[in-house]
């Protein structure tokens, strides 16, 4: 099934709905504008929260981690090591990863297990400005997290591409020494 997301609207504090393929409201993204760190709930069409999409911020490597009743259900990072620029990993709960790779700013991109596509994501199935489609491919898979999978990666992708946030930067350097990496306490 594909679920039609318009990419304009992804900015904190949005509210969007994102449709399946026959143009009914499926899932509703609603951006929590008022909080210290970039989040956003993923609910169903009846308002019930799914997954909450939260960003890991002081750690030493961008994260961002999706929690299902308040439970911790995955953790996204960059992967190491990797020739690819645009490649991530999602760690689940339970252990297993999920590997995305593609194009990412491009709304090109795959998510699979064990070399098993789960997801594709393009825009090339939409002639409409700033949309892509999730597209799950495999039926038994969990649209509500592949869907926040792509949300999470291209709002990681887009931050690394505008460099550190100042504000982020600035509190960081004001800690004291000891919290700061290599710091002696002194």
């Amino acid at each position: 099934m594909k679920y039609l997301v318009r990419d304009k609207l992804l900015a904190i504090g949005d509210d969007y709905w994102i449709e399946d393929e026959d143009g009914r409201h499926a899932f509703l993204v609603d951006g929590k504008a008022l909080r210290f760190r970039d989040t956003l709930e993923l609910k169903d069409r009846d308002g019930r929260i799914l997954i909450t999409l939260r960003a890991k911020l002081f750690s030493l490597r961008d994260a961002m981690t999706l929690e299902r009743d308040e439970l911790r259900l995955a953790v996204i990072r960059r992967k190491r090591l990797s020739l690819l620029r645009n490649h991530f990993l999602v760690t689940l709960a339970d252990g297993t990863e999920l590997d995305v790779s593609g194009r990412i700013l491009d709304r090109e991109f795959k998510v699979e297990y064990d070399g098993e596509l789960l997801a594709l994501v393009s825009r090339q199935w939409y002639r409409i400005r700033e949309t892509y489609a999730v597209d799950v491919v495999r039926e038994d898979a969990d649209p509500a997290l592949l869907i926040a999978v792509a949300v999470c990666v291209i709002r990681m992708a887009e931050k690394e591409r505008e460099g550190p946030d100042p504000e982020v930067t600035a509190s960081a350097s004001h800690r004291p020494s000891a919290v700061r990496r290599g710091g002696s306490g002194r």
